[in-house]
Order: C-alpha cells, then structure tokens, then sequence
C-alpha cells in the first residue's frame, strides 16, 4: 500500500463541544450576577479573571489541530500524541501479542493537545476496550490495569504495531475511532483522552529508535521509531 496523496477527510471530534457551551453559558450567568448583584465591583473583577483562565484552558484541552506529516511514512512510526516519552524499553505483551515487545509510552499532561493520531499507515486489524482502573498514567501497572483500548494496525510491510489509549487519574474516558478491517493513515485522528492520560505504542523488538527519555513530542510530526 503507497501513500494516498489524496486523504480521507481527518475526522474532527466534537467531544468537547457540549462541555465549552455550557461552561460558557454558566460562567456567564456568574458573572452577569455578580456585575449585577453587586454594588462593589472587586468580585466580579476577581471571578471575571478567574472565568476567563479557566475557560481558556478548557479551550486549548479540547483543541484539535489539524496537521499533516510531510515525510516519507514507510517503515516510520510517527508520535501519535503530544506529550513526554516516560518509557523506552522491552516488555511482555499478554494481551494481544504474548510476546516479547518494544513499548514506547508517551504521557500526556492536561496542557497537552488530548486528540491522538494513527502511528503507521495500514489495515486496523483490532479494536478492544477494557475497563479497568484509574491510577496515575505514569505508573508501571497503569498499561495493564488502567481503562484501555487497543488499537492494532497492520503495516503495508505485514508488520503489526500496537497503540494503546490509557486512561489516567483524571481521565475517565476514552473515545476510539478505529474500526477493524479499515483503512489509516498517518494524518488522520485515531480517538481522543480526555483530561490527561497516555499512549502506548508496542513494536516489534529490534525497531530502531529514534526518540529518547523525557523527550517532548508533537503528535503526527515526531519520529518515533523506524520498523525494519
């Protein structure tokens, strides 16, 4: 399969949609009551601030940019979200695989742009959604017994790549695109997390690496790795 240089249409979730116009609406009511309400003018000023910061990281949390990788996608594995690379290492993988794989995790802070892109160009062979858990998305234990889904892809080469959407102590849910026997691309939205998470992506072992530790990602640009 040879990249398509005319995409299907990147999907652009409205997840947030209905949580920015009520939040919008509410905070106004607060404080047209107190601009009202109020003869002194110092608690409007105070909450009026606070309204507005709160509103604007709800806004930069629920963005979704569009972008699109411009290099050449065979055998590469692109970030598929922005954040930090917590773990590069070689793991047992018994869910899917059972066997021995390279997992790079990248955890994503609530500042972070919450959509997440496909890793690699393919067939989506898998999709699985497990409850679980809401620990700390950093912690070891949290790829195994946090609220998950699994994403597996088959490359145009036949090699399958695992990503995996973790939920975290904030995040409480996880929302997936993919779906099996379909076609992706490197460009287009896989799901969204929303409030701070992660994403794991395992690899066949001996994959070179191109990233290291507490290296900062952007999602759908950052080289991850390059399949053999």
């Amino acid at each position: 399969m040879s990249r398509l240089k005319k995409l299907k249409k990147i999907r652009i979730h409205h997840e947030g949609t209905t949580l920015l116009w009520c939040s919008f609406f509410i905070l106004l009511l607060i404080n047209a009551a107190l601009y009202w309400g109020f003869e002194c003018k110092i608690p409007f000023y105070l909450v009026a601030l606070v309204s507005v910061v709160v509103y604007g990281l709800m806004v930069n949390f629920f963005r979704c940019p569009i972008r699109l990788y411009d290099g050449e996608t065979e055998k590469i594995v692109i970030a598929p979200a922005d954040g930090k690379i917590v773990v590069i290492e070689e793991v047992d993988e018994n869910e899917y695989f059972h066997d021995r794989r390279l997992m790079i995790s990248i955890f994503m802070s609530v500042l972070n742009v919450h959509a997440n892109w496909y890793p690699v160009d393919g067939v989506v062979k898998k999709v699985e959604h497990h409850n679980g858990k809401f620990m700390k998305a950093w912690l070891p234990k949290a790829s195994t017994e946090n609220e998950r889904s699994m994403v597996v892809i088959e490359t145009p080469e036949g090699v399958e790549v695992m990503a995996r959407q973790i939920a975290g102590a904030l995040a409480r849910r996880i929302v997936t695109y993919a779906e099996v026997g379909e076609d992706c691309y490197i460009d287009e939205h896989m799901g969204f997390i929303k409030f701070g998470s992660r994403v794991d992506v395992y690899l066949p072992i001996g994959t070179e690496v191109c990233v290291e530790m507490d290296q900062l990602t952007t999602g759908n640009q950052t080289v991850l790795a390059k399949l053999k």
